[in-house]
């Protein structure tokens, strides 16, 4: 086996965890061939009891300790010398320190990097045959924030969009393949960057079928008789914010009007304050940190998925999916998922559309079922860990 260099911006660890579940997946299937040595920051405490789990994986590793917070006020000094904010928030002299002496030492000659920031890492060994798994057009979440806030925080996002986006470009243009969470992704960044078209692909997520699986036999978290619908995801992550809000104000009051009963669970670690306030509105429970997710997905009567600004595949719908669950989604969290409306998945473009299809499902939870058992039905046929990640290894050999 050779040596490789793996470079990630979160622990990869554990594996049903927001954008850690495709690097977990990523690296578990690189150490079968490789020996790794990976580099990557902890920006939660909770995740350093993780940290032996994946040093058995990787044949040296490096875990720089980051304060969210503080590598934000940090970040800002980019605005200063037209720097990506991103790139300054991942900065670590002991962390480049330790790649320096790393490759050195091993002489590796191969470097998979996991979301653009961190390909500043890799950028001092033109030799290494570099593949970046950039996950999603990061400068295009940035762009679409720029639209959608305020004065003056639009003109922070617009700035990191055309900044991040004038890396990305460099970062492609400087390596053997760019890939991507699926087709859709990767075709916007061929837009952009259309000077490494050649080199730009994807490879699709997928999901721990065994693990999200409706046959787990897990006990009910809610009531006796309660109809709950569901939406989980990290709650300080803003586009779930902005779901979550839109949802409680302007779908959730339509379907409590029809169906008094349904309560909305919001699922989720760290909710922010917005998110925290909805548990005062009637109907909505906010339960922050949970053990586990699937009791909540297992027994809801429905999941959703109400995003308005998203990148990529959202793991969320694919893991509803896998429990065998109908899942009502908007456009923006269909996108780049391969499944069929209205057979595997429930399409809603917009707040009344949104609320009538729940409505709708509430009210024939035969048909509801019949949906879940279809979803289920796709993951298994299209989103396997083991077939998905096969084509890595050719982009790393080549």
């Amino acid at each position: 086996m050779d040596d490789l260099l793996m470079l990630v911006h979160r622990i990869p660890y554990p594996p049903n965890k927001g954008d850690k579940i495709r690097s977990y997946h990523l690296l578990k299937h690189l150490a079968q061939n490789h020996r790794v040595h990976l580099a990557t920051f902890v920006d939660d405490e909770d995740d350093w009891q993780h940290v032996p789990k994946v040093e058995a994986l990787c044949a040296s590793s490096h875990f720089a300790k980051l304060n969210p917070k503080l590598a934000r006020v940090r970040s800002l000094g980019a605005l200063l010398g037209n720097r990506s904010l991103s790139l300054d928030y991942y900065r670590n002299a002991k962390l480049r320190a330790w790649v320096a002496d790393t490759m050195r030492q091993y002489g590796i000659q191969r470097i998979l990097v996991f979301s653009s920031a961190m390909a500043q890492y890799a950028d001092a060994f033109p030799h290494a045959h570099r593949v970046v798994d950039f996950v999603d057009v990061d400068s295009e979440k940035w762009r679409e924030y720029g639209e959608k806030k305020p004065w003056p925080a639009s003109l922070l996002f617009r700035h990191e969009a055309k900044q991040l986006l004038r890396y990305e470009r460099q970062v492609a243009a400087s390596s053997a393949a760019s890939l991507f969470v699926s087709a859709p992704e990767a075709a916007l960044f061929t837009r952009l960057a259309p000077e490494s078209a050649p080199r730009i692909g994807y490879f699709n997520n997928g999901v721990d079928t065994a693990y999200f699986s409706p046959d787990a036999g897990l006990a009910s978290p809610y009531a006796p008789g309660e109809q709950a619908v569901v939406f989980t995801g990290a709650m300080d992550y803003w586009p779930n914010i902005d779901a979550v809000q839109w949802f409680a104000a302007d779908i959730l009051p339509r379907i409590r009007q029809a169906c008094p009963g349904v309560r909305f669970y919001i699922v989720g670690a760290r909710p922010a304050a917005a998110v925290q306030a909805l548990a005062q509105t009637p109907g909505i429970v906010v339960t922050g940190t949970v053990p586990d997710v699937r009791p909540y997905l297992a027994h809801a009567a429905l999941s959703v998925a109400p995003l308005r600004v998203a990148r990529g595949i959202q793991n969320k719908v694919l893991e509803a999916m896998a429990m065998g669950k109908a899942c009502v989604v908007s456009p923006q969290a269909l996108e780049g998922i391969e499944a069929m409306p209205g057979n595997e998945v429930l399409l809603a473009d917009g707040a009344a559309a949104f609320a009538d299809t729940v409505i709708a499902q509430l009210h024939n939870m035969a048909a509801t079922e019949k949906v879940g058992l279809a979803a289920r039905t796709r993951v298994l046929a299209r989103y396997s860990w083991q077939t998905n990640l096969a084509s890595i290894e050719a982009q790393l050999c080549n």
